[in-house]
């Protein structure tokens, strides 16, 4: 069974605490589709704007009052506050409300960790749930450590905070090592793929804006492809067959969200590393989303974060079969540089997106003429495995070639380039 299908099995009240009114509607979307991915039933939901978080209890001391009143009256099994929440703070709010409090990083974390299929993706979301959970026990242990002994604060309970803390930092280093060994091979998979001297591209957009449907659909694979958040964790990489005989490899990458937690950033930057390597990015956007405009500005936000938002982009805005007015399409393509639109469902303005990634392909060819002694013939060969030859002539003294070559290719074929 699918297991998103499954039941809820824990009852929730929602707590919104973004300062701006106009992202109310996104807000409020993100974390019940959330919630759905968790198998967390939202009963109930209560507002708060904040520009800062309250030092002791996160929101202020009366909405606590009400959320304890709200959380007692639903009946609810725990209260899901909308932003990150400190050891200290969730403590507090705990002993206020009398039930469990969760935060919005606590519920991705959890998403993630039932996603997570292979040992790549299975150590990083544990290196993000302790790399998260770290400082929350300090705040515990520094509780104790503030009242300095007295009745019950010696011997075995503070040598079982301290013991807690050291299998945390113990567990986190080793986990380190790990993924330093997985980065490692992941690199070397990087370094034999660029072997072959395609371009490369990788996917990127907000978590369900459809890049898994959009690789399905290009690359014939069979990747999960669901409206859920996070429906895949692992990136899968290609190659693509393009217009006029070019080609490129082709990764598809976990999907962004709005404040993606810095320790998800950190425990999958191997695999977000995908994107920085890339030769260009396809931004898919889901143009039928109420707040398009806010999740394509988190994933640049993000891709700034990965020091890679200077790259060639090309934005496909998604899912045009939902849309009614068309004149909104022509209006949204004239504004957008560098974009289509496209329904990956049904296929429309596929053939229009192709055409823009050629030509992005274009872009980072070069032509190069050479002359290749007939020894050095695999050199052809891989011009037109990994280019595109547009002449060859064999000729006395070797095969001269013209064709369109990245870098790479170009490079092997220096030592033999003419100027005809």
């Amino acid at each position: 069974m699918k297991e998103e299908l499954l039941a809820p099995i824990e009852k929730a009240v929602l707590v919104y605490i973004n300062e701006d009114e106009e992202e109310d509607t996104v807000v409020e979307e993100e974390l019940e589709g959330l919630c759905e991915a968790a198998q967390v039933e939202p009963i109930a939901s209560i507002r708060q704007r904040l520009d800062r978080p309250h030092k002791g209890t996160f929101v202020g001391k009366g909405k606590v009052d009400e959320i304890a009143a709200l959380a007692k009256e639903s009946e609810a099994d725990l209260v899901l506050i909308d932003g990150e929440v400190s050891g200290m703070q969730q403590r507090n709010l705990e002993e206020r409300i009398g039930m469990k409090v969760v935060d919005r990083t606590q519920l991705i974390l959890d998403i993630f960790a039932r996603r997570a299929r292979t040992r790549e993706g299975m150590l990083q979301v544990e290196l993000a749930q302790l790399t998260y959970m770290m400082p929350k026990l300090m705040s515990v242990y520094t509780k104790f450590e503030r009242q300095k002994g007295g009745i019950g604060m010696r011997g075995p309970g503070e040598t079982k905070l301290e013991s807690d803390r050291r299998m945390v930092r113990d567990r986190i280093s080793r986990l380190n090592l790990e993924i330093e060994e997985v980065k490692r091979v992941r690199e070397q998979q990087r370094a034999s793929r660029r072997k072959h001297p395609f371009p490369f591209a990788t996917i990127v957009g907000y978590t369900s804006a459809g890049k898994s449907t959009l690789m399905n659909r290009l690359a014939g694979t069979d990747l999960l492809a669901d409206a859920m958040p996070f429906a895949t964790l692992d990136p899968t990489t290609r190659k693509i067959d393009l217009p006029d005989g070019y080609s490129l490899f082709l990764t598809d990458t976990v999907g962004f969200i709005r404040k993606l937690p810095t320790h998800l950033v950190a425990a999958f930057q191997s695999t977000l590393e995908e994107v920085t390597f890339a030769d260009f990015a396809i931004h898919v956007v889901d143009l039928s989303a109420p707040a398009w405009e806010i999740q394509r500005d988190a994933v640049l936000e993000t891709l700034e974060t990965l020091k890679a938002s200077d790259k060639p982009i090309l934005t496909v805005f998604n899912k045009i079969d939902r849309i009614q007015d068309k004149t909104l399409l022509r209006k949204i393509v004239a504004e957008w540089e560098n974009s289509v639109t496209i329904s990956a469902v049904t296929g429309e303005g596929l053939e229009d997106m192709m055409k823009a990634i050629t030509k992005m392909v274009q872009g980072l060819l070069k032509t190069t003429k050479a002359l290749v002694p007939y020894s050095e013939a695999g050199l052809v060969q891989d011009c037109y495995n990994f280019g595109r030859v547009h002449k060859e002539e064999y000729r006395a003294d070797g095969i001269f070639i013209e064709a369109e070559l990245v870098s790479e290719m170009r490079q092997k074929l220096e030592r033999f380039t003419v100027e005809e």
